[in-house]
């Protein structure tokens, strides 16, 4: 079995709507930005004014769309958000100010941060008592529909008329809309009752589940380090050859789509993910010593520093990974998945809003020193996931899932995210 498509049946049909949805983010990633203020015509200032006001509202819908799935079911809220995601984006092609711009892409990133939740639920149903490995392989082919969409997007910037953006934009809500035309063929996903003692909003009283969504955030600085903080230190720090900026992104991708279901599939407890959650943060904290030592040697050098860097980052990222999406989901109760899941992704959406800023001014504003405190966050979150894990597991109520069958992950797809 290939490292990015399961066994046939329910988990490929989900891989084949994962990798429909992301070649449209990869295209949104890439070339959003260059739509807005090239074909849009807005200032760059208002476009990220706009995607920020974006960000921080899809926090909370994602975690009201995961308790809408917790209720109503996750099949029907993932078709959902698909289809809006789709409108959403077609609609962009209509704006004409800020106003219009900054409705339409609320609309448009709250339903991607929703889609992202009440897929969590619809990937256990899916998979049974072990997900590991189905979560393992929706992240591989999540790398290869991104980097595709990217490689879309590169043929716009390089025509680089309101032309060729505008049929982007086209070309990102087809593959939302064919996604959820294909998500409505998934298994549909049992709703579990809530206990009648239950809380509503339970997953947001949940203090230790807070704090590792917390620690899951700062972990999760590690995404920006590979999509702003090493592009820039390449060519403003660095002597490395312009091909690097490249070379780093393909290798990034080949660990995670070669590497991540071999990684995930015997992280199947708290404990097994809190020790890979505190082994990524030491993999981080290398990463960002060996990648600041680039800077000032020559450029072969400085390719080979940063290549090995990106490599150790990667492994990191594989660990982190595998920790986060286990942490997530066995220490929801099975009444709240969906809710736990939109609270726990709070944690990446703080990251992906900070992220930036922090590593633009230590990175590269400070050099050097500034990779060394990066790195000493990184850690310093990974040694504190474990002692957390453990405070979750004795605080009551804590709704267990059913024991994990030793095997069961292997049906999903032999071997090789």
């Amino acid at each position: 079995m290939s490292a990015v498509l399961p066994a046939a049946g329910p988990a490929r049909q989900l891989a084949s709507v994962t990798l429909a949805a992301t070649v449209g983010k990869g295209i949104f990633l890439t070339a959003g930005v260059l739509f807005f203020t090239r074909a849009v015509h807005l200032p760059v200032v208002r476009v990220g004014l706009g995607l920020s006001i974006a960000g921080a509202v899809s926090l909370v819908t994602g975690v009201l769309a995961g308790h809408l799935a917790d209720r109503r079911g996750a099949r029907g809220a993932y078709v959902a958000a698909l289809a809006i995601g789709a409108l959403a984006t077609f609609g962009l092609l209509a704006a004409r100010d800020f106003l219009s711009f900054l409705i339409l892409v609320t609309i448009a990133v709250s339903a991607q941060a929703a889609g992202m939740v009440v897929r969590g639920p619809v990937i256990n149903e899916i998979a049974g008592d072990r997900p590991q490995a189905l979560r393992a392989y929706v992240r591989a082919t999540t790398n290869v529909g991104i980097s595709a969409g990217a490689a879309l997007a590169g043929w716009a910037v390089q025509h680089d008329t309101v032309t060729a953006y505008r049929w982007l934009i086209v070309a990102n809500g087809t593959f939302l809309l064919l996604a959820a035309a294909l998500a409505i063929r998934l298994p549909r996903v049992r709703v579990t009752p809530a206990p009648p003692t239950a809380s509503l909003w339970v997953a947001v009283r949940d203090r230790p589940y807070l704090a590792l969504s917390l620690l899951d955030g700062i972990l999760s600085i590690q995404y920006r380090v590979l999509t702003v903080a090493i592009p820039l230190w390449i060519v403003t720090a660095t002597q490395a050859p312009g091909w690097t900026v490249a070379a780093v992104v393909v290798l990034n991708t080949a660990v995670v789509v070669l590497f991540q279901v071999r990684i995930s599939r015997d992280i199947d407890t708290p404990s097994l993910a809190g020790r890979a959650m505190r082994r990524s943060g030491v993999m981080f904290f290398l990463a960002c010593v060996v990648i600041s030592w680039a800077s000032g040697v020559p450029a072969w050098a400085a390719a080979a520093l940063l290549l090995a860097g990106v490599a150790v980052h990667s492994v990191g990222e594989l660990w982190q990974a595998a920790g986060g999406f286990e942490l997530s989901n066995v220490l929801a109760p099975k009444h709240a998945t969906g809710q736990y899941l939109g609270v726990f992704g709070i944690g990446m959406g703080l990251a992906e809003s900070v992220g930036p800023l922090l590593l633009t001014s230590l990175c590269i504003a400070w050099g050097r020193p500034g990779w060394y405190v990066v790195g000493a966050l990184l850690v310093s979150a990974g040694l504190i996931v474990p002692p957390v894990v453990a405070w979750a597991a004795r605080t009551p109520p804590r709704v267990p899932r059913a024991p994990s069958a030793p095997q069961a992950s292997r049906t999903i797809g032999e071997v090789v995210t």
